[in-house]
């Protein structure tokens, strides 16, 4: 058995499909159309994070330690990204030794991404 795909319900579509676009090389379906209430982003791998709206005015409340992640093939690569996002004004922490080379970053659209190797 292969997960093919993951839904996450954001509180801002295009700015989330723009953040996993820029750090993490997803890529949109070409033939979406309505971007600001749904988007499919894939990987390299053929894995679909899709991305939908919550309901008019809805808060996105996720569990404190819910997180999707990204490895990355080394620890400069971790480090690359945390210094990209830093650059960009995000607020993220250098990278920790804990089970891997790892930071989190709270994502644009309300869920936390953690970048790891």
């Amino acid at each position: 058995m292969i997960l093919n795909h993951l839904n996450l319900t954001v509180t801002d579509v295009p700015a989330a499909k723009a953040f996993l676009e820029h750090y993490f090389e997803l890529r949109p379906y070409e033939n979406d159309r309505d971007t600001k209430n749904f988007v499919a982003l894939f990987d390299a791998n053929g894995f679909v994070l899709t991305l939908m709206k919550g309901g008019h005015n809805t808060e996105v409340k996720y569990p404190n330690t819910f997180h999707i992640g990204f490895g990355q093939p080394s620890e400069e690569h971790v480090n690359n990204i945390n210094r990209r996002l830093k650059a960009d004004g995000y607020d993220v922490q250098p990278p920790e030794r804990h089970h891997a080379w790892t930071f989190y970053v709270n994502a644009p659209g309300g869920f936390t991404v953690e970048v790891m190797a």
